[in-house]
């Protein structure tokens, strides 16, 4: 720097310390090109701008060279570049060395492009873009979580790790489950045995033979007369005898057939993203071993259990992560240790992730079981021997069929009134000491024209209870 150059930057100097008047006298407006007389200039990064100055300038210097660059083209026309996202000043000094004016120079990304694809691929969401520093800044609503990602993936791909979501979800997102277990059991058991059974009455003999249920104790011959066990639907039983001898055949046969019907059809409302459970039963006392030799307690649920995760995407599209189980205590398969019962638990359980539309249905799951078992029990040889074969023979025959099926559907769903919704307690009212005692009632119907009958038109009917579907 020349001894004129530094002299020139004193004088600057002390014009600054003179006031403001002397500032505003030697400080000029400049000329954006682009974006016309001001003193901020914004520049996109990897862009540059024109700047023109009214008072020729002799000497440029900016803050930090590493946001924007500058280069002259004449001693009037400044020729700016960004070059990283930020914000940096450029002064200009005239010939003398006075100052002529400070410009803040600001470099933001450019997201020009990220705009433009944004709008193709999401072309009816209300997202706003905008700059922050390095960044990129999404706000504004989505209609649904789907598309909020698919923002937010185009955004990193401009901006990795430098994107800021601020971003909300709208629309109906309150989704409504509606889970059916239905279940079927039916059994099918016969039995048909026969049995003979021969006696001496003379004393010297005793019992000469018995075969089938006469060896169990649990029928009997007394004389001619033959003593049948109670537990046996059919019976047909004759004897005869010859002198002190008698001999009785007996043909037992049962019979048996059930149906069980299982249904449990719990409802249950969660927002989109949150979880939900239902337990529909209780809970069960185990007894627990300890190591010190005590028993502790610890609870096992049962009953009808639902836990469910509802996503609601783009087009009315509900993806569910469903967990559904349908258990129940098992008596017969119980264990005892050290004098205390346990019972078994039976259970049907599914897990599963499915997607919907609004108001669809799916089975989710099933189960079709069939055991069969057979048991033929006779007297060596004496059962292989045909016709007679049969009186020392008998049969037992099980069939055991089951079937499950678990139907959802889901709903998007709004809150409402109050009103509108009805409980089991709205279709019936509580008679009075009068209509009890008097005439028997032990419920009054509601009448159809009062709030509750608007509500609940539905018909009950029958001869025990209420059941509401």
């Amino acid at each position: 720097m020349t001894f004129g150059r530094a002299m020139r930057a004193v004088l600057a100097a002390a014009l600054m310390l003179l006031g403001p008047v002397a500032q505003v006298a030697v400080a000029q407006n400049l000329q954006v090109v682009r974006e016309g007389t001001s003193r901020n200039l914004n520049i996109v990064m990897n862009q540059a701008v024109v700047v023109e100055s009214d008072t020729p300038f002799a000497e440029l210097s900016i803050a930090n060279p590493a946001i924007a660059d500058f280069s002259t083209l004449s001693d009037r026309t400044i020729y700016v570049l960004g070059k990283a996202p930020g914000r940096t000043t450029l002064t200009l000094l005239d010939a003398s060395g006075r100052l002529i004016t400070n410009v803040d120079v600001r470099v933001s990304a450019d997201v020009s492009e990220f705009k433009e694809r944004l709008r193709q691929i999401l072309p009816n969401e209300k997202i706003e873009v905008r700059t922050a520093n390095d960044g990129i800044v999404l706000s504004g609503t989505v209609t649904s979580t789907t598309k909020m990602d698919r923002a937010l993936e185009l955004a990193q791909r401009y901006a990795p790790e430098r994107v800021s979501n601020l971003m909300s979800v709208s629309g109906k997102q309150q989704v409504m489950l509606k889970v059916r277990f239905a279940e079927m059991q039916r059994t099918v058991a016969k039995q048909l045995s026969t049995s003979v059974g021969i006696t001496n009455t003379s004393g010297d003999l005793g019992v000469l033979g018995e075969s089938g249920t006469f060896l169990d104790g649990a029928n009997s011959i007394t004389g001619p007369n033959i003593t049948t066990q109670p537990d046996i639907e059919g019976a047909l039983a004759f004897g005869f005898g010859f002198g002190s001898t008698q001999v009785g055949i007996l043909l037992e046969a049962l019979e048996s057939k059930g149906v069980v019907r299982s249904l449990a059809e719990p409802n249950l409302t969660a927002l989109s993203g949150q979880e939900a459970t239902f337990l529909a039963g209780g809970e069960f006392p185990i007894p627990v071993a300890q190591d010190n030799g005590l028993i502790a307690i610890e609870f096992k649920p049962f009953g009808v259990e639902l836990n469910f995760v509802p996503r609601v995407v783009e087009d009315g599209v509900i993806n569910l992560e469903l967990a559904a189980a349908v258990s129940s205590l098992d008596s017969a398969n119980a264990i005892e240790a050290n004098g205390l019962t346990v019972n078994a638990f039976r259970r049907r359980d599914t897990s599963t992730t499915v997607a919907l539309r609004d108001g669809q249905s799916f089975a989710i799951a099933g189960l079709l079981e069939d055991d069969f078992r057979d048991n033929n029990g006779q007297v060596p040889w004496l059962g292989d021997v045909p016709v007679l074969g049969t009186l020392f023979r008998s049969v037992d025959y099980q069939r055991s069929q089951t079937e499950l099926v678990i139907i959802i559907s889901a709903h998007l769903v709004t809150p409402t009134t109050g009103e509108a919704l009805a409980l089991p307690t709205d279709r019936v009212r509580i008679p009075s000491e009068r209509e009890l005692f008097l005439n028997g009632r032990v419920a009054i119907d509601v009448p159809a024209d009062s709030a509750e009958g608007q509500v609940a038109r539905q018909d009950f009917t029958g001869s025990y209870g209420y059941i509401m579907e």
